[in-house]
């Protein structure tokens, strides 16, 4: 991906909490983010914590897009209306359903989103299909946008907290159940219809016929980015690297490992280049807990002598920022 000098890199995962990313952290050789960084001032820092609804990096892009209530100020928790504020419709009340297998075993439950298991459009539409109807008895209108995307609309979806997919996904879906911090009348419906949808897909044709393909089956939804947004997206998107958060999400700690060397190689020299040329660059790092922004400084005289006693008095390595992220 070729950056332009002055775009906002936003890089989601660049930590992971995992003991395997911690462990792996010291071994990363990233000498084009320990020389941008060195050109860089820490602008702010967002700090969370391992349990939160919604992930740092998604607390960041909505920052940047202009995802804010009516008032000015951020979402609550668990609230960013992700699917209203894409939308033609901003001020509706919105979410996304995630058709999912939810694997079941001796001391959890463990969910993995479709789009982890190759759920197609032959085997998802049917599904829809059928779940469509009970939705709309509850006053939800489902639309499908995709296999692995469904999108809803209707009030019940408004004021909703709910755990993103990059937090739950290979995860125990009871921790993010259980401590939902908003518990109204719309998340029992959704409760409700959730275990309905679970009999509903669990005798449908389309299970019989993955079970007999040894593929897993959809047993159920996840609900994420519900609520509905004061307007559409004011701002543009910044540049969100993909593979590092898909590898996390996955927990392949050596295809992380990878895409942190391809990052740096390319869209972080672009960065360092630009910084070195003087022209505004933007970095933020995104963690499991904490989020940090990171910008370039203007090349006045004070900024450059500042810039000198920085580079004299050194700068942590790359992988020490990473850590604590």
């Amino acid at each position: 991906m070729a950056l332009e000098p002055s775009l906002h890199l936003l890089v989601p995962f660049a930590s992971a909490s995992a003991p395997e990313c911690q462990a792996m952290l010291k071994t990363l050789s990233l000498p084009q983010l320990d020389a941008l960084l060195a050109e860089l001032v820490l602008e702010h820092t967002d700090p969370g914590h391992d349990h939160s609804l919604s992930a740092p990096h998604e607390r960041a892009q909505a920052q940047a897009l202009g995802i804010v209530q009516a008032d000015g100020t951020a979402f609550p928790d668990g609230q960013i209306p992700w699917a209203a504020a894409f939308s033609e419709t901003p001020t509706t009340p919105q979410a996304w359903f995630t058709p999912c297998h939810f694997q079941v075993g001796m001391d959890q439950v463990t969910l993995l989103p479709a789009d982890q298991f190759g759920l197609d459009d032959a085997h998802a539409q049917p599904l829809f299909d059928a779940l469509a109807p009970y939705c709309l008895e509850d006053g939800i209108t489902l639309t499908y946008e995709s296999a692995t995307r469904w999108h809803a609309s209707g009030d019940v979806l408004k004021g909703l907290a709910c755990a993103s997919l990059d937090r739950a996904s290979g995860r125990s879906v009871d921790g993010w159940l259980a401590d939902n911090p908003l518990q109204h009348a719309g998340s029992q419906l959704l409760k409700r219809l959730q275990s309905e949808a679970q009999m509903l897909f669990y005798t449908h044709p389309v299970n019989d016929a993955r079970e007999s393909a040894r593929q897993h089956i959809v047993n159920g939804f996840w609900v994420s980015g519900a609520g509905a947004a004061a307007g559409p997206a004011p701002h543009a998107s910044p540049a969100m690297p993909e593979a590092l958060r898909q590898a996390a999400v996955r927990g392949d700690w050596a295809a992380w490992q990878s895409a942190w060397a391809e990052l740096d190689a390319t869209d972080l020299r672009a960065l360092r280049d630009a910084a070195r040329r003087g022209e505004p660059v933007v970095l933020t790092l995104c963690g499991e807990r904490h989020a940090q922004r990171w910008s370039s400084v203007r090349r006045g005289a004070v900024a450059r002598l500042g810039q000198r006693f920085k580079n004299l008095l050194g700068t942590a390595p790359a992988w020490k920022v990473l850590e604590s992220l």
